[in-house]
């Protein structure tokens, strides 16, 4: 990968992600035992983290058949690793960092993307914040949570035929989630993003559930993924009216505090109800489902 110098313009971007969870737990909370995440008015919660997690190991698999695809189409070669795994090295990033800030940039397509807290010992000038930033998601409804206790054949314990594991199966029957995201062009410069980085993330957004989904997780996609470009770098419009232009909503009004079974409960917005005095401000509405 060349010297990033990142001279190339990309405009503001609000992002929407509308995600249906059927019979699932979109993101387990170790603070309870690992239910799904809620907050006190029983809405569901999806971290930004958790959602991140999905995307970074989408692009860090090089030998899936995802990334051997996706590589291909857009012509990717080196400057795709992930910074944050597992298995990283922290001395050998950190003696990087302190060589060579440029190619540390260079090599790690996260960082570039979304910043990153490895910071230089030492040092208050590596990057902290980056280009995209994914927010909370939280459901429209209040869920309901059913817990499980599930079998295994084979015991486990001494004196028993069988293995046990109390309510350990934890899903929300049903819930729409609204998780929004932001791409602020105006850092691009600090973490060496450019226009590719960007339009590998939107490739990648569609697939993130699908193709990472779990014995938990079965049942968890994308109704739709909006994602609308302004007509500037610095935004053309209002983030939040745009997000709730495009929020889904209860059909009955006694129903909002009621949790969901079915996205039949819902109205839930396509581009042309987003009104026209907002779709004239904005360069473009794309639902990048429809271009998996």
């Amino acid at each position: 990968m060349s010297e990033i110098t990142n001279k190339e313009v990309f405009n503001r971007a609000t992002g929407l992600l509308v995600i249906e969870v059927i019979n699932s737990n979109p993101n387990g909370d170790p603070d309870k035992e690992s239910d799904p995440r809620w907050r006190n008015d029983q809405r569901g919660e999806i971290t930004p983290v958790s959602f991140k997690r999905k995307v970074r190991d989408l692009v860090e698999d090089k030998e899936g058949v995802f990334w051997k695809d996706i590589s291909q189409k857009l012509g990717l070669n080196d400057g795709f690793d992930i910074l944050e795994k597992r298995d990283r090295d922290r001395k050998e990033i950190i003696n990087l960092l302190d060589k060579d800030q440029e190619a540390f940039k260079r090599k790690f397509w996260d960082g570039r993307v979304f910043g990153n807290t490895f910071l230089e010992e030492g040092s208050s000038t590596s990057v902290k914040t980056g280009v995209v930033q994914f927010g909370l998601g939280v459901s429209v409804a209040p869920i309901q949570i059913e817990r499980l206790t599930t079998t295994n054949k084979s015991g486990v314990e001494k004196g028993k035929d069988r293995g046990m594991a109390p309510l350990s199966y934890r899903i929300v029957q049903h819930g729409i989630y609204c998780l929004p995201f932001f791409i602020n062009p105006s850092v691009a410069f600090k973490t060496g993003c450019t226009k590719q980085d960007i339009d590998l993330l939107l490739k990648i957004i569609p697939y993130a559930y699908r193709l990472t989904a779990s014995y938990i997780r079965t049942n968890v996609d994308f109704v739709h993924a909006w994602y609308i470009e302004h007509k500037t770098p610095l935004g053309s419009c209002s983030d939040f009216k745009l997000i709730d232009a495009l929020t889904p909503r209860k059909l009955k009004e006694e129903d909002t505090e009621k949790p969901s079974t079915s996205r039949a409960d819902y109205h839930i917005p396509k581009i042309e109800d987003v009104p026209e005095e907002l779709r004239k401000k904005v360069l473009s509405i794309r639902d990048l489902m429809e271009e998996i």
